[in-house]
């Protein structure tokens, strides 16, 4: 079995579950060692990093909130002083408040953008330090929400497009120092936080796409891993969009969904 990033080290935020976990099982099938980040399910983040040695590579697990800057220094104390290096940085934990925009105070607003878009600067800043001479990538998750807007959506919306801002002027500004910086953004995918948004026995009726299907985690893993390989060297500052076709043929009123 081929193993493109044998010997990379990864670092996935918010990866106990969901698409978190589905990146970081792809990233291990394909030979790197893996950083399992958590803050609230440790036994989820257990269990992830147990899979990921299954597969005869390395995990560690460290448990960090994105949202506070502090924090994710001493995460990044750890990896550089366990580690001394990093290849790879999945920017995927994410959080929001699902009010309309005339419901949305300082708090719901702060928390939501500290966490899915300030800790993508916090986190490439201290990345980029270890990346050095390693033909870094960094990509981050985002959504169809950052440019389709949708009921409730609206903090963690504007957070996304932030995010993919900040993708653009990493790419330009990490690029002469051998750095890769792109973004994924995905249509509505079965996870807890999508049960957030909608209840889940309405799913079935938000599962059509021109694809034929929903987006799966898998679909989301498998674009991060191909961005995260040598066949992307000449992609910069782009948002690969997964989404089945949604986004073009928007008969799903939840298509741009997904935390």
């Amino acid at each position: 079995m081929m193993q493109p990033l044998k010997g990379k080290l990864a670092l996935v935020t918010g990866s106990g579950r969901g698409i978190g976990r589905a990146i970081a099982l792809k990233l291990a099938s394909q030979g790197s060692d893996v950083i399992v980040n958590f803050f609230r399910r440790r036994d989820a983040a257990e269990q992830t990093a147990k899979d990921i040695q299954d597969m005869g590579v390395k995990a560690k697990v460290i448990r960090a909130n994105v949202g506070d800057p502090a924090k994710i220094d001493e995460m990044f104390d750890v990896i550089s002083n366990d580690f001394g290096y990093l290849d790879i940085l999945i920017n995927n934990a994410a959080s929001g408040v699902g009010r309309p925009v005339m419901d949305i105070d300082v708090k719901a607003w702060d928390w939501t953008m500290d966490i899915n878009a300030r800790a993508l600067l916090l986190c490439a800043q201290r990345a980029a330090k270890l990346m050095e001479g390693r033909d870094g990538k960094i990509v981050s998750i985002s959504s169809l929400g950052s440019f389709l807007a949708w009921p409730t959506y609206a903090a963690v919306g504007v957070s996304k497009a932030a995010l993919e801002a900040l993708t653009r002027y990493l790419a330009v500004e990490l690029a002469p120092r051998g750095i890769c910086a792109n973004a994924v953004a995905a249509s509505a995918v079965l996870t807890d936080a999508l049960k957030f948004y909608i209840k889940e026995q309405e799913a079935a009726r938000h599962q059509a796409t021109p694809a034929g299907r929903m987006v799966t985690p898998e679909d989301v893993a498998n674009a991060v891993a191909f961005l995260c390989g040598e066949d992307a060297f000449m992609i910069r500052g782009q948002t690969i969009i997964v989404d089945g076709g949604t986004s073009v043929a928007p008969f799903s009123s939840l298509g741009g969904i997904n935390v």
